[in-house]
């Protein structure tokens, strides 16, 4: 299947978009607290970046990396889940999920699973078997 490049940031969201930023879950908030400001590798992060008719909790576009968060909205939606990231992967974005709870009992561990996947973007030859 192929999609059509999306519009970034469509003003058609855009207030929702400000919503969500204003009212983030805690997962989201405490994320947020480790990438801002460059925090992780030194990489910029948006929130709440609109990609076509779908908005990541968080985007790289350095990378073309988005990150989103797993939580009781999510539960059941297993397959909207999987057309959403097809739809992101059709436009050449990388999508990983954590859940709330990875957030909430190891952070250190979610910025280190970010670093590894950037880390895959910028040098995606694998390494040689010894």
């Amino acid at each position: 299947m192929h999609y059509p490049t999306a519009k970034a940031n469509d003003k058609e969201y855009k207030e929702y978009r400000k919503a969500l930023r204003s009212n983030m879950t805690p997962a989201e908030a405490t994320l947020w607290r480790a990438l801002k400001g460059r925090g992780v590798g030194g990489m910029k992060f948006r929130r709440q970046q609109g990609i076509g008719p779908f908005i990541l909790d968080f985007y790289c576009p350095e990378h073309r990396l988005g990150i989103e968060l797993d939580g009781d909205s999510h539960d059941y939606k297993y397959e909207y889940d999987e057309e959403r990231t097809e739809y992101l992967r059709q436009q050449g974005i990388r999508i990983i999920r954590f859940s709330n709870q990875q957030v909430f009992t190891s952070i250190q561990g979610v910025v280190s699973e970010i670093l590894n996947v950037v880390n895959e973007i910028r040098d995606p030859t694998p390494s040689p078997s010894p």
